[in-house]
């Protein structure tokens, strides 16, 4: 069993269940196995075949959930990438991944139009439409991308809809998702069918999702967390999905009123945000029966605050990119413990250990470790990268835990040096890259500090060379091209130079004590 044959098998015994609503309309199962069938057909007419890799640049609308699924279709693997990733971001994903293929959004044809000659691996562009320009954008294009640039709306028209799915191991990868990584690039997390697949099934049943769910999908589904929890252990259930376009406390009150939503899941930002929202009322979550928080901690503050003005009470789990990603999950049949990410789902075991991979006493801080059906295959070509995090069976998350007497899991600090903006994940190395290549700055360094909003912000600390002049402006818009939007620095200071040990390695905890004492230049 599998997540494809799952839908489709969902599509024949409840054919007209609503598999999910997206802008005032609702599409069925079978509606929704059909575009599946049809999609993954025309994939091979266009030569996608089995083991072959496709990229998403998609937000969240029906074609993520088609083309994701009908990927799986044919035993493809499915590259999901955040459409706002800057070119340089979006290009070594695309080199990396070897993508034979990409989904994207039609906002994204002037990237293609500019930096189609770069990728000769690729084949072909299909345009999802969500604006009525996408064709005319199309037929401006040059001739000599006219066939490699196709409208999703015209490609799916190709295809069969009685397809079968193509019968594929549960240990060939489904899915590669990329993320931060230390060494200044991304990594490619390859999960498997069994992966996806466990995780959806095990989540679904942990958190009780049923046919009867209605769950909202505001969180971007191209991140695990969503693709789990929203999107894929849902459908798995024979649940309904609410697809939101984008977050705002507007939209998701009044989906949640309209749709009778009964599941609601975000990160610490988002609930912040509806906290924060001066229309917002106990009744506008009267009908969720479940809110699940992930991505980063949730301030103990915020959870009080928000379950005392909404009247519904909000869970905490852990995840990541490397199994899944759920590993624990605050239970729902007993109080939860606020600050805890809770305790073992089912079927998977987490452990805290020493530096010798050695278990810890309850109550003793150590490195937190997961096993299970869930855990990756490894990263994609980086044999060594996987060798250093899978161990024994053991995924090493770098993450410091511990865990009480009562089985319940604590994060007591993140993967070094690590910052999480809204949820998403910034790693300093790759922001300092950018800022060193600048010509003007020598060093340079960065790290996570408190933000009301979004959790964190990324702060820089900058070493000019002696000649030069920059302002915190010039860099932003230096960073612009290079770095999404999150990933670039709010605050920034301008130092002599930076505190070091004796090694010359940079001291980033005493940066924050220069937090404020600017250099005169």
């Amino acid at each position: 069993m599998n997540l494809v044959s799952r839908v489709y098998e969902t599509a024949k015994w409840q054919p007209d269940k609503t598999a999910y609503h997206f802008m005032g309309k609702d599409t069925s199962y079978a509606d929704f196995d059909q575009s599946v069938s049809m999609f993954a057909s025309a994939l091979q007419n266009l030569g996608i075949q089995e083991g072959d890799h496709v990229a998403f640049l998609l937000g969240n609308t029906p074609h993520f959930l088609i083309s994701l699924y009908a990927t799986m279709r044919i035993g493809a693997t499915a590259i999901p990438v955040n459409p706002i990733y800057s070119p340089d971001e979006i290009s070594y994903i695309l080199h990396n991944s070897d993508a034979k293929a990409v989904v994207a959004l039609d906002a994204l044809i002037p990237l293609i139009e500019k930096a189609a000659g770069a990728f000769p691996s690729i084949g072909h562009y299909i345009i999802c439409e969500t604006s009525p320009e996408a064709g005319e954008k199309l037929a401006a294009l040059p001739e000599t991308l006219k066939t490699k640039v196709l409208l999703f709306s015209q490609v799916i028209t190709t295809g069969r809809p009685d397809f079968q799915p193509v019968p594929v191991d549960e240990n060939e990868t489904a899915v590669i998702l990329y993320t931060s990584g230390t060494t200044g690039h991304p990594k490619g997390a390859m999960l498997t069918h069994k992966n996806l697949y466990s995780n959806a099934r095990d989540v679904g049943d942990y958190l009780g999702f049923s046919e009867s769910d209605r769950v909202v999908a505001t969180l971007p589904v191209f991140h695990v967390f969503a693709l789990t929890v929203v999107v894929n252990a849902p459908l798995l259930k024979g649940a309904t999905v609410l697809l939101i376009p984008r977050f705002s406390p507007q939209d998701v009150f009044a989906t949640i009123r309209k749709e009778q939503a009964t599941v609601f899941a975000g990160v610490p930002t988002m609930f912040n945000f509806l906290y924060q929202y001066p229309e917002g009322n106990p009744e506008d979550f009267q009908t969720i029966r479940l809110a699940i928080s992930g991505g980063s901690s949730l301030p103990v503050a915020l959870l009080h605050n928000f379950e005392d003005k909404f009247n519904v009470r909000v869970s905490e789990g852990y995840g990541l990119s490397e199994a899944s990603p759920v590993t624990c999950f605050n239970p729902l049949d007993c109080d939860r413990v606020p600050g805890s990410i809770g305790t073992n789902i089912i079927n998977v075991e987490n452990k805290v250990v020493d530096e010798f991979g050695d278990e810890v006493p309850r109550g003793q801080v150590g490195e937190l470790i997961v096993k299970g059906p869930n855990v990756m295959k490894g990263y994609y070509k980086m044999p060594e990268e996987t060798a250093a995090a899978i161990r024994n069976g053991w995924l090493y998350t770098g993450d410091l835990a511990k865990q009480d007497e009562d089985g319940y899991f604590y994060i007591v600090d993140r993967k070094k040096d690590m910052i999480i903006v809204g949820g998403y994940n910034v790693y300093p190395r790759e922001v300092e890259e950018v800022l060193f290549a600048h010509p003007a700055i020598v060093e340079a360094a960065v790290i996570g500090v408190p933000d009301q909003d979004f959790g964190e912000a990324v702060h820089a600390f900058v070493v000019l060379k002696n000649d030069a002049s920059l302002t915190e402006e010039q860099v932003r818009d230096y960073c612009a091209g290079k770095l999404a939007k999150y990933k670039i620095p709010e605050q920034m200071e301008f130092l002599d130079e930076l505190p070091k040990n004796t090694t010359g390695k940079i001291l980033r905890r005493s940066l924050k004590t220069h937090i404020g004492v600017k250099s005169p230049r």
